[in-house]
C-alpha cells in the first residue's frame, strides 16, 4: 500500500494523465519533468531505443490534437518560445519502457508512481461504469413499479387543493 506523500505524488500524476484516440497516455513533457530530465532527453532515449517503443507504447499527436490540448491548458505558441515540434505521448506500458531505457533511480522509482496513477484511473474508470450498469439493471428491474409511482405523484400534482380565496396583488 502506497504512503500518504506517494498518494499525494500519485494524484499530481493522474492530473497529467489524459485521453487521445482512446488511450491514456502522458505528453512527453509532463513524462521528463516526472522524470527528473529533459525532454529532448526523453525523446532522444526513445529514437536511439525506437525498437522498443511500438506505436502502442508512445505515438506523436497530429495538429488538431495538439490545439486541443493548447485549448485545454493554455500552453505557449510558438511566438512566445513553445513547442516547435508536436509532442510525443507515452501510454502506461509506454512509460515503463522509457523508465528502462534511461535507468536512472528516479526513472525507476517514478514509473511505479505513474503505472499505480494509471491503475487508480483505471479503478475508478471500471468502478464508475459498474455503478452505472447495476443503476441500468435496476431500471428495467424496476421499470412498471417506477411507473407506476410517477403516475401516482403526477396524479397527486394535478388535483386541485382547497378553495383558497386569493388575495389581490396592489392596492
Amino acid at each position: 500500500m502506497p504512503e500518504q506523500n506517494q498518494i499525494i505524488k500519485i494524484q499530481n500524476i493522474q492530473k497529467s494523465i489524459f485521453v487521445i484516440r482512446g488511450k491514456r497516455v502522458i505528453i512527453d513533457n509532463d513524462l521528463a519533468d516526472i522524470y527528473g530530465i529533459s525532454t529532448t532527453r526523453l525523446n532522444q532515449q526513445v529514437l536511439r531505443n525506437s525498437e522498443r517503443f511500438p506505436d502502442d507504447f508512445v505515438f506523436k499527436i497530429n495538429k488538431n490534437e495538439y490545439l486541443a490540448l493548447m485549448l485545454q491548458f493554455a500552453t505557449s505558441k510558438k511566438s512566445s518560445g513553445g513547442r516547435r515540434k508536436l509532442p510525443n505521448v507515452y501510454t502506461e506500458h509506454g512509460v515503463i519502457m522509457a523508465a528502462n531505457v534511461l535507468k536512472t533511480k528516479r526513472a525507476i522509482e517514478m514509473s511505479i508512481l505513474v503505472v499505480r496513477a494509471f491503475i487508480k484511473m483505471r479503478e475508478i474508470i471500471e468502478s464508475r461504469s459498474n455503478l452505472l450498469k447495476k443503476i441500468e439493471a435496476l431500471e428495467v428491474k424496476y421499470d412498471t413499479r417506477f411507473h407506476i409511482i410517477f403516475k401516482a405523484i403526477k396524479k397527486l400534482m394535478n388535483t386541485s387543493l382547497p378553495n383558497i380565496k386569493k388575495r389581490k396583488i396592489g392596492f
